[in-house]
């Protein structure tokens, strides 16, 4: 099973990235993919078009629910990761992966590194 991270869904949208070639080399290996719905509310905060909306929505139509657990394992990995600015958002995301044992695709690697050691897998 693999997460994507925000900045990886909106690149994924775009024809002839790499991130469109790894989603669609998962899809088409049956893969399981799936977002968070952390991931969804920042990937609607936009921009983006009417498109791109639809076809996501077409693409994910169940989102992963933020689970009381999650919010507590995130705080966890915030705390424990130098309380960075800004990263309680990517802190959610790895939590709802961890406990689905998601690998999670980033464009933002160095963001999701520090929760590598805490069991958060990388796709």
């Amino acid at each position: 099973m693999i997460h994507l991270d925000t900045n990886f869904l909106i690149h994924a949208l775009q024809p002839g990235t790499n991130e469109d070639a790894a989603l669609r080399a998962w899809l088409s290996a049956e893969e399981s993919v799936g977002i968070s719905a952390m991931t969804w509310a920042e990937f609607l905060c936009g921009p983006l078009s009417a498109g791109d909306r639809e076809f996501a929505e077409a693409l994910f139509p169940v989102v992963e629910p933020l689970m009381p657990a999650d919010s507590a394992k995130g705080a966890e990995l915030f705390n424990a990761t130098g309380r960075r600015s800004r990263s309680l958002a990517d802190c959610l995301i790895a939590a709802v992966a961890l406990r689905l044992g998601a690998r999670v695709a980033t464009g933002n690697r160095d963001d999701f590194q520090p929760f590598v050691p805490h069991g958060l897998v990388l796709a």
